[in-house]
């Protein structure tokens, strides 16, 4: 592990067999970027991170892995986006994919094969979110992928809710020459939603188990009612494939889904994303958690390439 100095800041970056990997833990717990050397020697970039001159608006750049606390997508309460209810009756403000991709971290852990950092709690946290938690994020990388766990622990003495999940922006296509034609995805969902402008789920397009990634249909879809715990991407030509799989500890996958979206067909990067839940999980109930006085919940993200 080395620090690199990077726009005024100082990221870390790790060589893990073929694989490299680069991080701000402090900013967001914020993953940047993942390549992975070929045997013939040629890089493969396979987590998009763009050209930027400045980090000054750090949380909003598109690229890397924003970590999405305590809840994902979009809140509404009652129609009204930007909000949140919670069991006490209390509206409260939250901003978009929650607080933690903008919020200030501390690491925890740091060796050779990754990080651990905890969610620094301030006004603007507490405002949003006004519990007494530990929230962590933890990187382990491996020579052909990585592992990513989020951890909430209840410090106090009521049940704390939430929906956490990840933003992983990937290159796309991860090969010259070729196209998102090129490459298709599996998701074993039984069921696909969308979101309404009001925060409700509404039915989403029928998909195929296997489709390849120029499909409009697939932009900004939820799929759930998972059939197990992995799914795929994979470049047709080749055969290589990024592999998913994701866990839970003490709580139930109960509705976790996976999110694709991607900005229009002209932008380098296409976003495969395993929430616990729905977005407005808060008010839909669909894949809201709940943490009990004194217990941990984990939700566990590996990526393989291979």
């Amino acid at each position: 592990m080395e620090r690199i100095p990077y726009l005024g800041q100082t990221i870390l970056r790790w060589q893990v067999g073929a694989s490299t990997f680069l991080a701000l833990p402090e900013k967001g717990a914020r993953l940047m970027h993942w390549n992975v050397t070929l045997g013939d020697g040629s890089v493969r970039d396979l987590i998009h991170w763009p050209e930027a001159a400045s980090l000054d608006d750090f949380a909003k750049i598109r690229g890397g892995n924003p970590i999405l606390f305590p809840f994902c997508g979009r809140s509404y309460d009652r129609g009204e986006e930007g909000f949140w209810r919670a069991d006490d009756g209390q509206r409260r403000p939250i901003p978009i994919h929650g607080i933690a991709r903008q919020g200030d971290f501390r690491i925890t852990r740091l060796d050779e094969r990754g990080f651990s950092a905890q969610l620094v709690r301030s006004e603007e946290t507490q405002a949003s979110y006004p519990y007494d938690y530990e929230f962590v994020v933890s990187y382990r990388f491996e020579p052909d992928g990585l592992h990513v766990e989020l951890e909430l622990t209840n410090l106090g003495t009521t049940p704390i809710p939430w929906t956490g999940g990840h933003h992983f922006y990937f290159n796309l296509p991860w090969t010259a020459g070729l196209t998102r034609k090129d490459y298709f995805i599996e998701v074993p969902a039984a069921r696909t939603y969308r979101r309404s402008e009001t925060g409700l789920l509404v039915d989403g397009p029928r998909l195929q188990p296997r489709e390849t990634l120029d499909n409009p249909a697939l932009i900004d879809t939820l799929h759930t009612a998972l059939r197990g715990h992995q799914f795929q991407v994979v470049e047709r030509p080749s055969g290589s494939r990024l592999l998913f799989r994701t866990g839970f500890t003490n709580t139930a996958a109960k509705d976790a889904a996976v999110v694709t979206w991607t900005l229009d067909d002209k932008a380098p990067y296409y976003c495969v994303e395993p929430w616990m839940g729905s977005p407005n999980s808060p008010e839909t109930k669909h894949g809201l958690h709940h943490v009990g006085p004194g217990q941990t919940q984990k939700f566990l993200v590996s990526i393989t390439h291979g």
